[in-house]
């Protein structure tokens, strides 16, 4: 009886472990499908900003161009590491100009979160940040990305204390008092800003894809529980 729920555990194991190898090979299958839909897009030429009935679905990474004025003093600037080192994103309001019909009607001329770079923690006061405002209406492409609400692993943002970990549209804009605004924001490409900052085009675009290692492991234990289970077959055929 031992043998045979021995068996009888190997083979369900088996089961389980090949059923585990097929999900991560349809998941492996599908995040190949989502690195080729965002590299097309992130390399696509850029089109105007989707109307307000599309915001409700995946527009994440596509490449947009805005035209409008900078709320220069209702940035906010929020937390970050990058390749530069520690520093902050200026994440400044724009106010959209000549926005679409689907856009006036829907919100009149509405407010766009754009992220405009990266600033190191020396730029981080406002005297030595404000070099190179642009005050006039300018254009600028950048990549949709989502909110991120709430904040960081770990850390929450405190809008009282203006200290923020993540870049949260709807926090920020209530925060900021800036009413009705698009429910995403904009990472501004790598064009130079007049006096070097802030440094746009660090949007990091990164998938991890290990979905064929983790197939081949499911498989592999399939495979031993499978043997485990011959094993005993045999060790009690020959016992008879």
């Amino acid at each position: 009886m031992r043998r045979y729920a021995f068996v009888g555990v190997c083979l369900t194991l088996t089961a389980l472990f090949t059923a585990l190898g097929f999900w991560q090979v349809e998941r492996r299958a599908w995040k190949l499908d989502l690195i080729g839909k965002v590299e097309a897009r992130v390399h696509a030429a850029p089109s105007p900003l989707p109307p307000p009935s599309q915001w409700g679905g995946d527009l994440a990474y596509r490449r947009v161009r805005v035209t409008g004025r900078f709320l220069h003093d209702h940035e906010t600037l929020v937390q970050a590491v990058t390749v530069h080192g520690p520093g902050w994103w200026v994440m400044t309001p724009m106010r959209l100009s000549d926005p679409a019909p689907a856009f006036r009607r829907a919100t009149g001329h509405p407010l766009i979160l754009v992220n405009r770079g990266f600033v190191p923690n020396e730029r981080h006061d406002p005297a030595t940040r404000r070099l190179a405002l642009p005050a006039e209406r300018v254009s600028l492409t950048g990549l949709i990305r989502g909110s991120e609400p709430g904040g960081a692993f770990l850390r929450s943002n405190d809008p009282a204390a203006d200290r923020w970990f993540s870049r949260d549209v709807a926090a920020i804009a209530r925060a900021r008092n800036l009413g009705p605004i698009v429910p995403f924001f904009l990472d501004a490409d790598a064009t130079a800003n007049p006096g070097g900052y802030p440094i746009g085009g660090l949007t990091v675009i990164a998938f991890r894809n290990n979905h064929l290692s983790y197939a081949i492991t499911w498989f592999g234990l399939a495979l031993l529980s499978l043997a485990g289970a011959a094993m005993v077959i045999r060790s009690g055929a020959r016992r008879r």
